[in-house]
């Protein structure tokens, strides 16, 4: 079983022209879409819905509507896994202790979470993965999660695309004596 994991799209309209073509290619192959939050609008949610089995949850950016209509938490069962979707479960970029606890607390052996806009994969007794955001990026590339299950054991990788990165990656990238002049 394949499952594509986003969050964050921050999208006003559609999808197609803002999301990656590779991105989107993913999408169509996945047996799962998981979206853990901040689509921003109910027609982001149609159309990845109309790609392939969408499980999601709503964010603290997406309209009224959508809201109600999504839960703020989710847990779905997938290739003999309880993996477990939620907007906001870490602190920080740095600290998902948090979410490592919130995990357990929802009894799910893989936690999907969004918010904050970059990805991380964690392993302990349970899995913390937050895909990042392949629109909006924090402090790294845009990006999305793949995971593959089977058999009940789960393997991942984050995916990066090209597109605009993080104003702090930009600056980290350039930052040297010829950018400040005067400095010898």
């Amino acid at each position: 079983m394949k499952i594509i994991a986003i969050s964050d799209t921050h999208i006003k309209d559609t999808i197609f022209g803002r999301l990656q073509d590779r991105l989107l290619m993913m999408l169509r192959k996945a047996d799962i879409i998981i979206h853990a939050g901040d689509f921003v609008t109910q027609q982001v949610y149609d159309e990845l819905s109309g790609i392939s089995r969408l499980e999601a949850v709503h964010g603290n950016m997406d309209e009224p509507a959508l809201v109600r209509k999504l839960t703020e938490r989710k847990v779905i069962k997938a290739g003999g896994l309880r993996v477990g979707i939620v907007h906001e479960a870490a602190l920080s970029i740095q600290d998902t202790t948090g979410a490592r606890y919130m995990a357990k607390e929802m009894g799910a052996d893989l936690l999907i979470f969004g918010h904050i806009h970059r990805p991380v994969i964690e392993q302990s007794d349970v899995i913390v993965a937050c895909p990042g955001s392949p629109t909006s990026p924090r402090l790294s590339e845009p990006s999305a999660l793949e995971l593959i299950i089977e058999d009940g054991e789960v393997s991942g990788r984050i995916v990066t695309f090209e597109g605009a990165v993080c104003g702090s990656i930009r600056s980290a990238a350039t930052f040297g004596s010829d950018t400040f002049p005067g400095n010898m």
